[in-house]
């Protein structure tokens, strides 16, 4: 039988409907969470605290804890019920009655402590996600909640243990998926499918990589991901720490409000560029095949063969003086200790810290020899003698980071001292910088560059490691900037999200395997999302006609929404072409939801003039959409990993032809093409590429 539904339109039933009873569920968690969160804030901590520092400490948990018990208004507390058949890790008795649980964003428990709503995250919630009627998982009803303005509104029930109920699909949850997007990005909690659970669930233990076409939620995946991992590993993931890196500022500001709508607060954000710029400011730009050259994981070794070349052999030995004696150390002594460092491949910093003390340890032996008595404090007053610090600079100095780099690419016989056999003679050429800056501070150094110092800073010295590392849009990074985010998760795991196909740098990866080798993750699990849940059929098929050209073999997206009439190519005179988008804009304005249109970068500023003619605010990419203010004008280069209800898009030749080269102009129309939920309109003067002709 069908799966029951009930509405707030529903006048059949008295007072007494099932739904006034979830509607009364409701409003008593709502006051369980109010009455949490005020415990809370009635923390009294003066006569707990030993001391200021302390106090200021726990002061910090305890604001971090009554932030993530806000009771957000627009956000559903639970969305499903399960009715298990038997007691939840309980014996299955003869006439044991099973047990009831609401799914909710977060756990809420009444006076008693008594659960009223159960995390998302819990083992008991994950038959929500997983039970089917093949595997019901002792499950005899799943509810579906659906909600209006932060009002429950309606209920959805699937009898997955009924033979006699047959199998449709939910259309809560379509409407869910379907719900029209103003603002930030939405979490999918409850709308998250069986193979999104899966991959949501693994554990911290191994990295995975997601490989998924546009609409499938890898980006929510990996989001989820981190709220499941925060809740299942807390304690260890406090103290080591979890990052998510994005493309670009735009991108991390529309994801930033999902992790703390599910409760999680502490989660770093952050660009690559981001990460590695602490030491230097981006000022300049490369040309691409300089771009590349300077990201090919070839100028690691480049690096180490210029740092290692600072180190040179003792031409004599060392004599300290203490007190009345006069105690030496021969150069070929010192020259061992410097062998037995390189052959042990330390850290540059580390080893050029432990040589004083190796120099130490041996004028420490022979005043032992003689009869002396030395200790720790005498051999760490050794290793600062000016005698073991002039031999230790002459022999092992110290160097900065980003002072290797500038000489690496403005002197051209030191790098072709250290680059032979690496890189050709033209490499060379191409990275060496056409104005050679005169200090660290007036170069014009360029992302790449920054990447690199990152590079010799870690050979320097050891970058510290979190416990976890999200990387979105990963098929964009160039080998040296995976280096770069494997340093920052050399001891811990990775989630890596992307779309082979939407890569959209000249150095974007080929493969996952390439990608997670170069990361340190070559162990890594790759799961592949095929299943699309937000880009309707009809579009994702008109821009999957690219994928041969951009990512031979890569296998289409497969949507799971029809949705007839969201496609419109429709093709205009070049002179009309800004007036005709922004009727298109003024059409798709008419339905409810966000507009993104979308231009090449060169298109952006004709197209702001002719919206502000004609009367049209617009917002800028990362801007919050708003009821009154829905309409953002969005460069191409800046489309990625956006979403709107419905697009315009402007001129697809003109975004191919801002591009390098032809596949990455053609990638870079892919992700345009698929970033409507409900419609897309394509405007074109120019002809068409011929993969959508």
């Amino acid at each position: 039988m069908p799966a029951h539904e009930e509405t707030s339109e529903d006048t059949s039933e008295a007072t007494s409907s099932p739904l006034d009873g979830e509607r009364a569920h409701l409003a008593g968690s709502r006051a369980a969470l109010r009455a949490m969160r005020e415990d809370v804030q009635a923390l009294d901590i003066r006569d707990v605290t030993a001391n200021w520092v302390n106090a200021a400490v726990l002061q910090a948990q305890i604001d971090d804890r009554i932030k993530a018990l806000a009771d957000l208004s627009h956000t559903p507390l639970f969305f499903g019920r399960l009715d298990y058949r038997h007691p939840v890790g309980g014996q299955e008795a003869e006439g044991a009655e099973g047990e009831q649980f609401y799914i909710g964003r977060r756990h809420v428990h009444d006076a008693q402590g008594d659960p009223m709503v159960i995390d998302w995250r819990a083992p008991v919630s994950q038959p929500f996600y997983q039970a089917s009627r093949n595997n019901p998982l002792d499950v005899d009803r799943r509810r579906r909640f659906g909600y209006t303005g932060g009002e429950l509104t309606a209920y959805e029930d699937e009898h997955l243990t009924d033979p006699a109920e047959t199998e449709r699909t939910s259309k809560l949850l379509q409407a869910e998926i379907e719900r029209p997007r103003v603002g930030p990005m939405r979490d999918i909690v409850a709308t998250i499918q069986p193979e999104q659970d899966e991959i949501v669930r693994s554990g911290l233990g191994g990295t995975v990589c997601v490989q998924g076409g546009p609409g499938t939620g890898k980006t929510a995946v990996g989001l989820h991901r981190v709220a499941y991992l925060l809740y299942a590993h807390r304690e260890r993931l406090a103290r080591t720490g979890t990052l998510v890196i994005g493309p670009n500022r735009s991108f991390l500001h529309y994801i930033e409000q999902v992790l703390p709508a599910l409760g999680e607060l502490e989660v770093k954000q952050a660009t690559v560029e981001d990460l590695v710029t602490a030491q230097v400011e981006v000022r300049g730009t490369d040309e691409a095949a300089a771009a590349v050259i300077k990201g090919d994981a070839r100028m690691a070794e480049v690096l180490r063969r210029a740092l290692r070349s600072h180190v040179t052999l003792p031409t004599e030995g060392v004599v300290v003086v203490r007190g009345s004696r006069r105690w030496r150390v021969p150069a070929y002594e010192i020259e061992e200790m410097v062998g037995e460092l390189l052959a042990r491949d330390m850290r540059y910093g580390a080893a050029h810290e432990a040589l004083p003390q190796r120099i130490a340890h041996a004028v420490l032996v022979r005043m032992e020899e003689a009869g002396e008595a030395p200790d720790d404090r005498v051999q760490n007053a050794v290793a600062r003698t000016p005698a073991v610090k002039a031999a230790v600079k002459a022999v092992w100095p110290a160097v900065e980071p980003s002072k290797l780099v500038l000489r690496l690419l403005t002197d051209p016989e030191f790098l072709a001292a250290h680059a032979e056999g690496i890189l050709t003679g033209d490499e060379q050429k191409q990275i060496l910088m056409v104005r050679p800056a005169r200090s660290v501070k007036s170069a014009k150094w360029s992302a790449a560059d920054a990447v690199l110092i990152d590079e010799a800073g870690d050979l320097v010295a050891r970058t510290h490691s979190l416990g976890h590392v999200v990387i979105d849009e990963a098929q964009d990074l160039s080998p040296m900037q995976y280096r770069a985010v494997g340093r920052r998760c050399s001891t811990g795991s990775a989630t890596v999200l992307g779309d082979l196909a939407q890569g959209t740098t000249p150095w974007s990866t080929e493969s996952w395997a390439q990608a997670l080798f170069h990361l340190g993750k070559a162990d890594a699990v790759v799961e592949e999302l095929t299943a699309g849940f937000r880009v309707p059929r009809e579009v994702i098929a008109y821009a999957s006609q690219l994928l041969p050209a951009i990512s031979p073999g890569l296998a289409a997206v497969e949507s799971v929404r029809e949705s007839p009439g969201s496609l419109a190519v429709r093709e205009v005179a070049a002179d009309g072409l800004d007036a005709a988008v922004v009727a298109a804009c003024e059409e798709s304005l008419v339905h409810e939801g966000s507009i993104g249109l979308i231009a090449a970068d060169a298109r952006i500023p004709a197209l702001a003039d002719a919206l502000t003619a004609a009367g049209h605010a617009y917002l800028s990419p990362g801007e919050e959409t708003t009821a009154a203010s829905r309409l953002t004008l969005v460069p191409a280069s800046l489309a990625k990993g956006l979403e709107y209800d419905y697009v315009v898009l402007d001129e697809p030749s003109a975004v191919v032809d801002g591009e390098p080269d032809e596949r990455t102009g053609l990638r870079r129309l892919y992700v345009a093409l698929t970033r409507a939920v409900s419609g897309l309109i394509v405007l074109h003067a120019a002809t068409l590429p011929e993969q959508l002709v």
